[in-house]
Formats: structure tokens, C-alpha cells, sequence
């Protein structure tokens, strides 16, 4: 592995080998998604709390100070929105010369195994690798729940995995599952972090997930609406650095948010 790309994933990856990034990036496909209907004031609280960024372009050009020292994984694949026909027919929608101008750390794309568009969100991502190895850009493949994935069941996650370790994403974000995750992050020759999905009912619920999927191999999470879409976010976000970063089980980092949140309140 070539310097730039070293360089690159140890600004992602911390030096104990986890990470918490934290998406923002809903907005493509969804508009102004709750609690981020203006994305600058949503991130502002929470930067320092997450060791990467994941967003758009246009979020990152307009909401983002640009003096800032936090890593950006930049979301590059869209064109397709919640009222279209199907979520899973994106395209690549940013080119290589605006990732290096705009001095992302790595690129996210979403990959439907098991839907309609398989073949091409696979060949896109084939595409974006080979683009982005002749720069030293890692790309993170973001794998989608298709139709054959609705019970995000440890084969089928595991299967999404693998494939976008094989064709060459050097992370892969995929969902928590209850049972057996450890087969999905073992069947994974990269490293993995876990998707959130929906805002779950409870903190605890997702205190409880982060914990069991990074004692099963998880580096760390990529999640959103878990964190910003709570009454508390930075607890929220604070309590799950902790997991992630300090070693705390669910129960100390429910005691952690409850302490933020007492002060915040």
C-alpha cells in the first residue's frame, strides 16, 4: 500500500484501529431530512466528537469551514431520490478531480447486492476504485439493503460484504445484525463499520448494538439519524465515542449519556 493511501486511512482509522464517522449525507436521495433541514448547524456540535465526516459535495462547499482539520469521506454516487422508482439505479455523480480538489480522505458509494441494478451499482463501484487506487483515495462501499437483503440476515450481509471487499473497497459499511455478525466481519477481508438505518427507540438500543457488533470485530460505526435525530445529540454521540474509542460496555455509556444529558439540561 502506497503512502497517500496509508496516509489517507490513518486519518480515518485511529491509531487504537477504530473509528466513528458520522454521516450527513442524507440529504441526496431524501432532501431536507429531519434534524438536518440545515446541515452546518446540525455538524457543528458534533465534529469534534467524530473522527470523520461523510457528506456530499455540495453540503461540504456550503455548510463546512472550510479551515477545518476533519477528515471528509465524501459521498459520490446519487441521482435518485425517495420519490423515484428505485433507490438502488444510482450513478457516480463526482468526478476524481473534484475529490482531490475538494481534499476528501476517501469516497463512499452504496452497492445493491440483490436488487434490480446489482450489476451496475457493482460495475460503479469497480469503476470508482480503479479511478481512485491511481490516486491514493480509498474508497468505502456502503452496502445497501436490496430486495433480497430486507432481513439483513448474517448470509446476506456477509455476501454484500465480501464482494465489495473482492472488487476492492478498503472499507465496508454494512448493518448490525443480532445474530452472527462475527460471520459477516470475519467473511470480510476489510475492515467493517456498522451502519445505523433508522432512529432506533431507545439509546440504550443502540448502545447495546454498537457494543456487540464491535466486541464481534466491528472498527467502529457510521451512524446518523442515531445520533442527530435524539433529543441529545452530543450525548448521544459522546456516550458512543466511548464505546468505541474508551472500551465502555452499553451500560457505561447509557450512564454517560444520561450525565451529559443532565448537564445539557
Amino acid at each position: 500500500m502506497e503512502w497517500g493511501m496509508k496516509n489517507r486511512l490513518s486519518r480515518l482509522i485511529q491509531k487504537d484501529g477504530k473509528a466513528l464517522f458520522l454521516p450527513v449525507d442524507h440529504g441526496y436521495f431524501q432532501g431536507p431530512t429531519h434534524c438536518l433541514e440545515k446541515p452546518g448547524e446540525t455538524i457543528k456540535p458534533l465534529m469534534q466528537y467524530a473522527d470523520a465526516l461523510m457528506l456530499t459535495r455540495g453540503v461540504l462547499r456550503n455548510c463546512v469551514d472550510p479551515a477545518t482539520e476533519k477528515p471528509v469521506i465524501m459521498r459520490v454516487s446519487g441521482a435518485v431520490s425517495v420519490v423515484g422508482e428505485d433507490l438502488a439505479n444510482e450513478s457516480v455523480v463526482t468526478s476524481i478531480q473534484e475529490i482531490i480538489r475538494l481534499n476528501a480522505s476517501a469516497v463512499s458509494m452504496s452497492v445493491f447486492v440483490g436488487s434490480k441494478y446489482e450489476n451496475k451499482s457493482l460495475t460503479n463501484l469497480s469503476k470508482l476504485v480503479d479511478e481512485c487506487e491511481d490516486y491514493g483515495v480509498p474508497v468505502m462501499a456502503v452496502c445497501a439493503v436490496g430486495k433480497e437483503l430486507e432481513k439483513r440476515e448474517a448470509r446476506y450481509l456477509a455476501l454484500s460484504a465480501r464482494i465489495a471487499a473482492e472488487i476492492g473497497a478498503r472499507v465496508v459499511k454494512t448493518y448490525y445484525c443480532k445474530e452472527n455478525f462475527e460471520k459477516v466481519v470475519e467473511g470480510c477481508p476489510v475492515p467493517i463499520v456498522i451502519a445505523g438505518g433508522p432512529k432506533a427507540e431507545t439509546q440504550r438500543e443502540v448502545f447495546d448494538f454498537v457494543y456487540d457488533g464491535m466486541q464481534k470485530g466491528a472498527i467502529g460505526v457510521n451512524l446518523g439519524r442515531n445520533i442527530w435525530q435524539t433529543e441529545y445529540p452530543v450525548a448521544s454521540i459522546r456516550a458512543i465515542r466511548a464505546i468505541i474509542h474508551e472500551g465502555y460496555t452499553a451500560k457505561e455509556a447509557e450512564d454517560l449519556y444520561n450525565q451529559v444529558r443532565n448537564l445539557k439540561a
